[in-house]
């Protein structure tokens, strides 16, 4: 690292715990973010400030008007734009030192697979059932780290998956669809439950990729933003899981 960088990352630098190693590992990272919306706005300022190497966005929605009460990575003149463009734009005026790459599509089969694999971690900032049992498919067949959040109206929940022989997976959690079809769209949500949730999320994968602190992995955080409380729930490997579990 030259000065300059050294000077744009010394408040992380100068944690025992991080120093020089652990933020040349994070220069030398690659992660995947799919969704650039509420939640994946704050990974994705988040890690660009921090410095991972290169970002991977992935979205294949425009900006709307709607968007901006809590997708904070676009602004007003963004509308109408596809979002990674937008994203791109903002992150770059943060850390013009960060690689991104934008994929204005949606990933599927063969190709998200092929893309899980170019990286070291996967953000699921996405916002529907189908994309993310795909993601979770496509990080356990690679056995790449998945960091799963989801916000609705002033409830988050975030949990990691590591994806190795002994850990659970998303399917584990939800073995179905049922009753997890609501969106915000149908039901609204509050801001800064988004900013939160996706704060940690930027959080857990720059400690697996820093190799520091305690994961989340196999722990669901819940979190009530109304009444302003926090559970944490054991999750266990599902015997019967049709994804990480077959023979």
């Amino acid at each position: 690292m030259d000065d300059s960088q050294l000077l744009r990352y010394s408040r992380q630098i100068m944690l025992p715990q991080i120093g020089i190693e652990g933020q040349e590992r994070l220069g030398n990272s690659k992660i995947l973010i799919i969704g650039l919306g509420g939640l994946g706005s704050p990974v994705a300022m988040y890690l660009a400030a921090a410095g991972v190497g290169q970002l991977q966005l992935c979205d294949f929605d425009r900006v709307d008007l709607s968007n901006l009460q809590r997708q904070i990575i676009h602004n007003n003149d963004d509308i109408g734009k596809p979002k990674v463009e937008s994203a791109r734009e903002s992150l770059l005026m943060l850390n013009p030192l960060v690689e991104v790459i934008t994929i204005n599509k949606r990933l599927e089969n063969e190709s998200l697979i092929t893309q899980v694999k170019q990286v070291d971690a996967v953000i699921d900032c996405s916002d529907n059932l189908i994309t993310r049992f795909a993601i979770n498919s496509a990080c356990v067949a690679t056995q790449t780290p998945l960091i799963s959040g989801a916000t609705i109206r002033m409830e988050g929940q975030i949990t990691v998956f590591l994806n190795d022989i002994n850990s659970s997976c998303y399917r584990c959690l939800y073995p179905s669809n049922a009753d997890l079809e609501e969106t915000c769209t149908q039901t609204g949500v509050l801001a800064p439950m988004a900013g939160l949730i996706g704060s940690l999320q930027a959080l857990e994968a720059m400690k697996i990729i820093m190799r520091v602190g305690k994961i989340l992995a196999g722990q669901l955080l819940l979190i009530d933003g109304l009444n302003m409380e926090i559970n944490q729930i054991k999750l266990t490997k599902n015997s019967d899981c049709p994804i990480c579990c077959q023979p």
